[in-house]
């Protein structure tokens, strides 16, 4: 169990919430305390979860032994976490087995391989857990990259967003930030799964050192995933692109299909088709 991951996590979850959004059925006791810090109290959330103040108070200090899985769903439905929430905190109360081996999966099942070849048109790639691209199609190597091209160090999701940042890829207006965040959320849960992964490790050290937003997502446990970020590509042949990225995971395989469309009619689209 990582317990000041644990208690860093729930104190992040327990700030993130106000009183007003807890006003249901089970409502924390009343207080004559005036709030100095937004967010719950460590006593109001003990109360949610139907724990001891002393109990919740030391696992936020990483003093307490590993929690029950009663405990955790009962702390996960007071912070109002989400589904992948709740699994990371599963994983940081060491509900769930690291993976067995010591790093992401490479190499890729051959029904994903078979669904990529079937994207017809549309630039789509694989990664696993690590944000490595191990599979391509023809559309995203002439929408992103070469990536034969590459190395196996640089043909990462991470490396080549910062290679490329502010002359290929850059976020749609007001989505600057969700690419960062998305892949934060995406390396947290990697790194729970794979505590010994010194590659991780040193990718996320090296993409917290040149992007703040992913520092900031990593620092606050921010692990809900981003399924779909508008981007705007300019492409050297075609010119401006708005496109969409989508995420979908592949149950079971430790891998992900990233696709990029464009609204249908649109320039964007047409220019799509062409490739």
């Amino acid at each position: 169990m990582s317990s000041q991951e644990l208690a860093d996590f729930l104190r992040r979850r327990r700030e993130d919430l106000r009183p007003e959004d807890v006003q249901t059925e089970t409502t924390p006791p009343p207080s004559r305390r005036a709030r100095r810090t937004p967010g719950l109290r460590r006593e109001e959330v003990a109360a949610l979860a139907q724990v001891s103040v002393s109990y919740y108070e030391r696992l936020e200090q990483a003093r307490a032994p590993r929690p029950s899985p009663q405990v955790l769903s009962a702390l996960a439905t007071a912070l109002q976490l989400t589904d992948a929430e709740r699994d990371h905190l599963a994983r940081l109360a060491g509900q769930v087995l690291p993976a067995e081996n010591d790093g992401a999966p490479e190499h890729v099942p051959e029904d994903a391989q078979q669904l990529l070849g079937r994207l017809d048109g549309i630039p789509a790639y694989i990664v696993n857990d690590r944000q490595d691209i191990v599979a391509w199609n023809a559309a995203a190597a002439a929408l992103i990259t070469d990536f034969s091209r590459l190395t196996p160090d640089e043909r990462n999701l991470t490396r080549i967003s910062t290679r490329f940042r502010g002359t290929l890829c850059t976020g749609a207006p007001g989505s600057e930030s969700e690419f960062s965040q998305q892949v934060a959320a995406q390396l947290r849960a990697a790194s729970v799964l794979y505590p010994t992964d010194k590659v991780l490790a040193e990718l996320i050290n090296e993409f917290a050192t040149h992007d703040p937003d992913f520092a900031s997502s990593w620092r606050n446990h921010a692990v809900r995933p981003i399924p779909g970020v508008r981007k705007r590509l300019h492409h050297p042949k075609l010119g401006e692109l708005e496109i969409d990225r989508h995420t979908l995971s592949l149950p079971g395989s430790g891998f992900s299909l990233v696709m990029y469309t464009a609204e249908v009619g649109s320039p964007s689209a047409a220019a799509l088709k062409s490739l």
